[in-house]
């Protein structure tokens, strides 16, 4: 399952890519993030950061729980998550910040593919509202972090 989203914010490119990076945070405001633990952080000399992520998500009755190797590159304003361990077959997603207009277009792209066909049938016909759900909860969090543009 695959699905790309593109969004304009008005806030800043560094602003954005700091708050997506910081994913240790996420328990904070990403509702259906239950717990999430990194390790093996480091730096590469370009200055792009690596960390293993392992996160518990619950939706409903469903609780899983998965691992992630997450590369945050500041130059690019990138941040990959690809599949270490957990129920998927397959999982890898992308966020790019872009400058735009003032702002910051966003590209969140997501494929993935579970190891039940079960859970798989029963993710497919909610996860486009999932996934604009999730860049919800990053506009919300940018707003109560960097203020409400709209108000001066």
């Amino acid at each position: 399952m695959r699905h790309r989203l593109s969004r304009r914010s008005p806030y800043a490119p560094d602003a954005l890519f700091g708050l997506v990076g910081d994913v240790g945070r996420y328990p904070e405001f990403v509702p259906w993030v239950r717990s999430l633990r990194t390790w093996n952080a480091r730096t590469e000399a370009d200055g792009a950061e690596w960390m293993d992520a392992e996160v518990q998500v619950a939706f409903g009755p469903v609780r899983e729980r998965f691992s992630t190797r997450v590369r945050r590159d500041p130059v690019l304003k990138r941040i990959d998550a690809d599949l270490i361990a957990g129920p998927f077959r397959r999982l890898r997603n992308r966020w790019d910040f872009a400058p735009e207009d003032g702002g910051t277009r966003i590209d969140f792209d997501i494929d993935f593919e579970l190891k039940s066909r079960l859970l798989e049938g029963l993710m497919a016909g909610n996860f486009d509202r999932a996934a604009g759900r999730l860049l919800t909860c990053f506009e919300d969090r940018a707003r109560a972090l960097f203020g409400d543009p709209g108000k001066t």
